[in-house]
Protein backbone atom coordinates (compact mmCIF):
# COMPACT_ATOMS: atom_id res chain seq x y z
CA UNK A 1 0.00 0.00 0.00
CA UNK A 2 1.31 3.27 -0.74
CA UNK A 3 -0.02 6.63 0.41
CA UNK A 4 -0.33 9.88 -1.18
CA UNK A 5 -2.04 13.18 -1.37
CA UNK A 6 -3.54 15.97 -3.97
CA UNK A 7 -1.98 19.07 -4.27
CA UNK A 8 -4.27 21.65 -5.82
CA UNK A 9 -2.44 24.49 -6.99
CA UNK A 10 -5.61 26.27 -8.90
CA UNK A 11 -8.51 25.85 -7.84
CA UNK A 12 -10.74 25.68 -11.08
CA UNK A 13 -14.37 25.27 -9.54
CA UNK A 14 -13.45 27.06 -6.63
CA UNK A 15 -14.80 24.45 -4.42
CA UNK A 16 -11.75 22.38 -2.66
CA UNK A 17 -9.64 25.60 -2.48
CA UNK A 18 -5.85 24.60 -2.80
CA UNK A 19 -2.87 23.12 -1.01
CA UNK A 20 -3.09 19.58 0.28
CA UNK A 21 -6.84 19.10 -1.22
CA UNK A 22 -7.06 15.44 -0.60
CA UNK A 23 -5.68 12.30 0.82
CA UNK A 24 -5.24 8.71 -0.75
CA UNK A 25 -3.85 5.50 -0.75
CA UNK A 26 -2.77 2.86 -3.79
CA UNK A 27 -3.26 -0.63 -2.98
CA UNK A 28 -0.86 -3.67 -4.17
CA UNK A 29 -4.00 -4.33 -6.92
CA UNK A 30 -3.98 -0.77 -8.28
CA UNK A 31 -6.72 0.58 -6.97
CA UNK A 32 -6.79 3.79 -5.44
CA UNK A 33 -9.06 5.20 -2.39
CA UNK A 34 -8.88 9.08 -2.47
CA UNK A 35 -11.21 11.31 0.87
CA UNK A 36 -11.33 14.85 0.03
CA UNK A 37 -10.08 17.07 3.46
CA UNK A 38 -12.79 20.06 2.43
CA UNK A 39 -15.78 20.80 4.35
CA UNK A 40 -18.13 18.70 1.49
CA UNK A 41 -15.99 15.59 2.25
CA UNK A 42 -16.31 12.09 0.70
CA UNK A 43 -14.32 8.67 -0.16
CA UNK A 44 -14.42 7.33 -3.81
CA UNK A 45 -12.72 4.27 -5.25
CA UNK A 46 -10.62 4.47 -8.63
CA UNK A 47 -8.94 1.61 -10.81
CA UNK A 48 -6.22 2.84 -10.70
CA UNK A 49 -4.25 6.64 -10.37
CA UNK A 50 -3.71 7.26 -14.04
CA UNK A 51 -8.03 7.29 -13.73
CA UNK A 52 -8.01 9.31 -10.51
CA UNK A 53 -5.37 11.96 -12.87
CA UNK A 54 -7.85 12.03 -15.70
CA UNK A 55 -10.76 12.77 -13.61
CA UNK A 56 -8.98 15.43 -11.04
CA UNK A 57 -5.56 16.21 -12.69
CA UNK A 58 -7.38 19.06 -14.27
CA UNK A 59 -4.90 19.73 -17.08
CA UNK A 60 -1.86 19.04 -14.60
CA UNK A 61 -3.27 22.02 -12.03
CA UNK A 62 -3.98 19.38 -9.45
CA UNK A 63 -0.75 16.70 -8.68
CA UNK A 64 -0.43 13.90 -6.95
CA UNK A 65 2.57 13.85 -4.10
CA UNK A 66 3.45 10.65 -3.40
CA UNK A 67 4.38 9.97 0.45
CA UNK A 68 5.44 6.51 0.95
CA UNK A 69 7.95 5.21 -2.05
CA UNK A 70 7.12 2.96 -4.66
CA UNK A 71 7.77 -1.21 -3.18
Amino acid sequence: MRRFYLQRNEDVHGTSGTGRVAEGCQFSNGYCALTWKSELTSMTWFHSIDVLIRIHGHEGKTVVVWIDEEG
